[in-house]
Order: C-alpha cells, then structure tokens, then sequence
C-alpha cells in the first residue's frame, strides 16, 4: 500500500515558509551553475565553429595558433602550386595568406584586452562564405581601412563606422561591420594585408595561410604534401582540428561551474536536510499513524524522500526558467575570456542549451535525494510506540 501523492503535497503547502526557503536556495545553486555552464557551452561554440570542413590551415612547424607562426612569401607561392587545391572561377588556387598581429585596446568598461587584426586579401573571403559585411562597405586594397566584427563593436570603443582604431604608431579606420556568424573570426579586426605588414614592420612574411581542397581525399593529400615538400616545411592540419585544439580555452571555466556548483550543491543539500528534519520531527504523530494503519517502512521512506526529491524538482524548474529568463533577456551582450593560445580576447555569447538545462534538472534532484534520504531514513526507524511517546 502507497502513500497518495497528495499527502506530500499537502504537507509542502502546510509549511509554506520552510517550502519556499528550499525551493530559494536550490533555484539559487541552479541559476549559479548553469550561467556559468552556460558561458563555457558559449566559448566552445564558438571554436567549435568552422567555415569549410576542406579548409586546411598551414603554419610552421611547431606552431600552435597563426600568431605564434611564420610563413614566407616563397613558401607560400610554392604552396600555391600543390596538387588538390580548389580554384575560382579565374583559375587562380583558393589559398590566403594571411599576417595577425594583436592590438591592445580599451573596451567600453573601461579596461582593456587584446585583438587580433588580420591582414588578408579579397581571396580570405572566398575562404570564409560564413563572413559577410553587414554595414558599410569592405576595406579597400591599399590603404588602411578595416572592417570589425559585430560582437567587438559591441564589447569594445571606438569601432563604429568612421572612427580610428589606435594603437601606439598604428591606425585604421573603420568602414565597415561583418557578422561571422558565430565563428571565432568575430573576435577579429580585419584590414588589408599589405597595409597590416607595413605598420606592423612584418615585411613580406605572413602569420599563416588557409587553403581549400576539391574535396576531404585531396584534403589528406595537400596536408601530406605540404608536410613532406622540401620547398615548404611547413604543417598543415583541418581548419576544424585547428580550432579544436584551442577548446582547452573553454576548461577553466567548465572547471569553475562543477566547482561552485558542487560546494552550492553541499550547502543546497543541508538546507534541504535541515528543512526535511523539521518536517519528520513535526510529523511524528502522523508517521507513527500511518505505521499504525499498516503502511511499511520502505513506504514511509519512499514518501519522505519523494517529497524532498518534488521540493528539489520545484527549485530546478524554477532555476532553470530564471537562468533562461536572464541569458534571453539580460546577458545578451557579447562577452570575453583570455585565449591562452593566441593570447587574444575571444569573444562569445551564453549559450544555454536544453541539455543543460536539463543537467540542471539532474542536480536539483541529485540535491533533494541527498536532503531527503537521511530524514526518511529516521522516520522509517522509528518504533511506533517511541513515536507515539514522543509525539
């Protein structure tokens, strides 16, 4: 024989004030956890984006992101005539060489962060059909015009149409705005190549280059022959391992949520402990009536324990709704975390997804069981005629 559902419910409505305060503070370690879950699912996203699963992106030996890499002007003409290269429409092989080179610069809180400016030629765009200009114009070839990113023009001053970007000798003006769509080039400032290598006293090397193949088998193919060619010595990797290897980014952060999650998850737990405490030591008379009408222990456990288990249910339904509330509403402005690779801000959005929120779900329940557990545990020890004396 089971106890009914509504006997639990009832009991929660009857102590509305100790009800509430549970429900409180596991919505509180609800919301804690999932908008700092949420802001790591936003930096993975955004570098587990890619333009081309065909593009390859080819660096020096060793190097591990394109501003810590080098590539000559002769190894990338030597490159340009490899074998499995897509080509334009004018037959001209589909590879960018490109210079990045960091710009510290002041955000509009006040403080400041670095930027990557990429220097690129028309072709970087045929590369990246994802970057599109939505306001403005394109740069011009030859001067120092630059377009910026939608997120950077939110984060950071001085990037609307028609301002100067400064930083120290070096100077661009903004003529337009691209939306990457997500990807980490939104992070980026992007000008003309040459320009970028002269006020960056860079010569004629470039940082990187990013090629693309016909297709993934000539893919292998052009990863093999620049990595074995004599002329090139370089190495090449997809444009997908390439910002998969910079997800250790994202870790830090991950790290944080499980760790304040979980110290909140303790203290959720003895709160809900402490409330369920109350509950048996108030309910003496009517548990020890309920073993009098013949309902067994393991009963009577399952129902304290389900309570505790609805009461964590309640605060995760309502900490999920807040966290999603506040990503949708409040937090919808881009923000930014140190790249320890490129040594760059990327930037990102929350991004809250339904498994984590469902995550979420898990762990108020996970608290509810642990609250409730020890309280059931008692109240199914108690003799009835104790707990009739007691009462």
């Amino acid at each position: 024989m089971t106890i009914p559902l509504v006997y639990n419910l009832r009991n929660l409505w009857v102590r509305k004030v100790s009800t509430l305060m549970t429900i409180s503070g596991i919505a509180l370690v609800v919301v804690v956890f999932l908008l700092v879950m949420s802001l790591a699912e936003g930096v993975r996203k955004t570098l587990r984006t890619s333009v081309s699963p065909r593009n390859v992106v080819v660096l020096r030996v060793g190097a591990q992101t394109d501003v810590m890499s080098y590539v000559s002007h002769d190894q990338f003409e030597a490159l340009r005539t490899l074998p499995g290269l897509e080509r334009d429409s004018d037959g001209r092989p589909l590879a960018s060489a490109e210079l990045v080179t960091l710009l510290n610069l002041r955000r509009r809180d006040g403080r400041s962060g670095n930027v990557i400016i990429r220097g690129v030629d028309p072709i970087a765009f045929a590369l990246r059909p994802a970057v599109r200009v939505v306001e403005g114009r394109p740069f011009r070839t030859g001067t120092n015009e630059a377009i910026v990113s939608r997120r950077l023009r939110a984060r950071y001053a001085g990037m609307a149409i028609g301002d100067t970007i400064r930083a120290g000798s070096e100077r661009w003006v903004v003529v337009g705005v691209f939306d990457a769509q997500g990807s980490p080039y939104d992070s980026e400032i992007w000008a003309d190549l040459h320009d970028v290598q002269a006020q960056a006293e860079r010569g004629t090397g470039y940082s990187s280059v990013l090629a693309r193949a016909t297709d993934a088998t000539a893919r292998e193919r052009l990863i093999a022959a620049v990595q074995g060619d004599q002329r090139i010595k370089l190495e090449a990797m997809p444009e997908t391992e390439y910002f998969a290897r910079q997800m250790g980014t994202a870790k830090p952060l991950q790290y944080l949520a499980y760790f304040v999650g979980i110290l909140m998850a303790i203290g959720a737990s003895f709160g809900a402990m402490n409330t369920m405490y109350a509950q048996v030591a108030a309910r003496i008379r009517e548990i020890a009536t309920l073993r009098a009408l013949g309902f067994a222990r393991r009963v009577i456990l399952l129902s304290i324990v389900l309570e505790s288990m609805t009461l964590a249910l309640a605060g995760g339904i309502v900490g999920g709704a807040l966290s999603l509330l506040l990503v949708k509403v409040w937090f919808t402005a881009p923000t930014g975390t140190q790249n320890f690779s490129t040594f760059s801000e990327i930037l990102f959005n929350f991004e809250l997804t339904p498994p984590l929120l469902a995550t979420g779900l898990l762990l108020s329940l996970l608290m509810g069981l642990g609250g409730g557990l020890f309280p059931a545990a008692r109240a199914a020890r108690m003799r009835i005629t104790t707990a009739l004396r007691e009462a």
